[in-house]
C-alpha cells in the first residue's frame, strides 16, 4: 500500500466522520441537482437559519433574491463545516473538500446544491473566486488560532471572515468599486467586532478570545478574568475601549448607504443599525458581557424592521399622492 493510498484512506475516514456530525443534506450528492432544485435548497437553508434574512429579503428585488440565498448558503455551510464538527482534523478535511468543490464550481462541474446555485450567481454577477476562497481561509484559521496579539491581527482575521461577505453583496447588486469595497470592509469588520464583544463568554467556552492580547495586558485583564465570569472594573474599561473602536468603524462605513441603490441601502442601514444596537446593549449592561450575553430586545428589532419597511414604502406613498393630486387637478 503506497503512502498516497494511505493518505487517501485517512482522508476518506476523516470526511466520513465529519459528515456524520452534520445534517445529511450537507453531503455532496452523486448526481448534481438542477439549478431550480439547487436554488430551492439554498432558499430553505437561508430562511431556516437566519431570522433577519426574512426581513432583509423584503427589500431585495425578486431577481436578486436567488443570488443572496446562494451566497448565504455558501457562507452558512462553510461556517458549519469548520465550527460544528468538533474535530480539527475532520473540519480541515471537510474545508479542503469544500475548497475543491469551489474550484469545480468555477470550472463548471460542481455537484453540491450550493455550488450549482452559486454557479448561476457567479456567471450572472461576474463574481471572482477570491471572496469565497477568503472565507475558507478564515474557517481554516479558526481550527488553529485562538488568540490575537493586536487589533491589527483581529482586523486581518476580519479581512477573511467578514469583509468578503460585504464584497459578495456588492458584486451581487452590481455595486462594486474600490471605494465601495473599502466602506463595506469597515462595516463588515465593525459587525464582526460587535459580535465578538457580545460573545466574549460564549467564545471563551470554545477557547477563543478575540479581544487583542495587547489590549488585555494594557487594561490588566487576563484569561482568568474572563473565566471567573465577573466583569471587574478593569474588564469594563477594556470593553468600553473595544466598543468605542467598533463604533468608529461603523461610522467609517456609513457613507456607503448613500452610494448604493435604494434596496441595498435599506439593507445596509438595517444591519449597521443592528450592529450599533448590539454595542448599545453592551453599554446598557455597563460593559458586563460575562454574567450574561447582551442582546437586542424584541422591541428594538421590531423598531429596526419597522423603520426599514417605512423607508421602503415612503417613496411609493409619495408617488401615489402625487398621482392623486394630478388627477384632481385635471
Amino acid at each position: 500500500m503506497t503512502p498516497a493510498t494511505v493518505q487517501s484512506n485517512d482522508e476518506a475516514e476523516l470526511l466520513a466522520r465529519g459528515w456524520a456530525a452534520l445534517p445529511p443534506s450537507y453531503r455532496i450528492p452523486d448526481v448534481a441537482p438542477t439549478v431550480a432544485e439547487a436554488r430551492a435548497w439554498c432558499k430553505r437553508l437561508a430562511e431556516s437559519h437566519y431570522e433577519n434574512f426574512h426581513v432583509a429579503s423584503w427589500f431585495l428585488p425578486q431577481l436578486l433574491r436567488p443570488h443572496f440565498y446562494a451566497i448565504y448558503a455558501y457562507c452558512r455551510v462553510s461556517d458549519d463545516l469548520g465550527d460544528e464538527v468538533g474535530n480539527t482534523a475532520q473540519a480541515m478535511a471537510l474545508l479542503d473538500l469544500w475548497g475543491r468543490e469551489l474550484d469545480a464550481c468555477y470550472e463548471g462541474h460542481a455537484r453540491h446544491p450550493v455550488f450549482v446555485a452559486l454557479g448561476e450567481t457567479i456567471r450572472t454577477c461576474a463574481i471572482p473566486k477570491q471572496p469565497f476562497a477568503d472565507l475558507l481561509t478564515a474557517f481554516r484559521q479558526d481550527q488553529t488560532v485562538t488568540r490575537f496579539a493586536t487589533m491589527q491581527d483581529v482586523l486581518s482575521y476580519c479581512h477573511y471572515s467578514a469583509n468578503p461577505v460585504g464584497r459578495l453583496v456588492l458584486y451581487a447588486c452590481g455595486e462594486q468599486s474600490e471605494e465601495k469595497f473599502r466602506l463595506a470592509d469597515a462595516t463588515c469588520s465593525a459587525l464582526q467586532l460587535a459580535n465578538f464583544w457580545q460573545d466574549v463568554r460564549v467564545d471563551f467556552a470554545k477557547d477563543r478570545v478575540y479581544i487583542p492580547q495587547a489590549d488585555m495586558q494594557r487594561f490588566g485583564v487576563t484569561d482568568e478574568t474572563i473565566a471567573a465570569g465577573v466583569a471587574t472594573p478593569e474588564f469594563r474599561a477594556l470593553l468600553r475601549y473595544e466598543v468605542d473602536y467598533a463604533r468608529s468603524l461603523f461610522e467609517q462605513g456609513l457613507p456607503l448607504i448613500g452610494m448604493v441603490n435604494r434596496e441595498l441601502a435599506l439593507d445596509l442601514d438595517l444591519f449597521s443599525r443592528g450592529g450599533l444596537e448590539i454595542l448599545h446593549a453592551i453599554e446598557q449592561r455597563d460593559f458586563d458581557v460575562l454574567s450574561a450575553r447582551p442582546s437586542i430586545s424584541k422591541s428594538s428589532k421590531l423598531e429596526l424592521a419597522f423603520r426599514a419597511v417605512i423607508g421602503k414604502m415612503l417613496p411609493k406613498l409619495r408617488l401615489g399622492r402625487g398621482r392623486q393630486s394630478t388627477g384632481k387637478t385635471a
